[in-house]
């Protein structure tokens, strides 16, 4: 027997699986926000919005492709979530406290920019004067870096477990000898 059949590889669990893909996750998050602010992208509306949601997919696809590569070959329904709630929460929690250091810190101007944007949005729909200072001062509640951070962490958790229940269905293996 040589020593290399001797080693035994461990399985993957969903949590070692999540919390790595779930930093690379957070690292290409925050590559992105820098390259749009960079670009002057609006991160608010159309393109810079909604382009990350392929990075999340194929993040997502990755780790559950890397599980079954390295595990059994199979992934269940349950697995998939579990491997995707991990990915959920380091990714949250990391790209929430650069964008915390950044608005409180590194561009002070990046709140006001929002605020001027939701102003204009406002005057376009024809909203009077008073509507929309009552609007803004609402809005100004939530738009301490505190507050954005923190939304920041709990809507991203949210809108990438949705996205995974979809990846999940697709990539989701069931091992046929398994007892259900």
């Amino acid at each position: 027997m040589t020593m290399e059949e001797n080693v035994q590889t461990e399985m993957p669990t969903t949590r070692s699986v999540g919390m790595l893909y779930g930093l690379i996750m957070a690292v290409v998050s925050i590559v992105y926000f820098i390259v749009l602010i960079l670009a002057g992208v609006d991160m608010t509306s159309g393109f810079g919005r909604w382009f990350s949601t392929i990075f999340y997919i194929a993040i997502i696809y990755l780790a559950h492709k890397n599980f079954k590569d390295n595990g059994d070959g199979f992934l269940s329904f349950g697995q998939g979530m579990g491997i995707t709630f991990w990915i959920s929460i380091i990714s949250s929690a990391i790209y929430s406290a650069f964008f915390y250091i950044y608005i409180k810190f590194l561009d002070s101007t990046f709140v006001e920019m929002i605020k001027e944007k939701q102003m204009e949005e406002m005057q376009a729909k024809g909203m009077q004067e008073e509507q929309i200072d009552q609007a803004m001062k609402m809005a100004s509640m939530f738009m301490s870096p505190e507050v954005m951070s923190i939304f920041s962490v709990v809507f991203g958790v949210i809108f990438i477990l949705i996205i995974g229940i979809f990846v999940t269905l697709f990539t989701q293996k069931k091992d046929p000898n398994a007892i259900v």
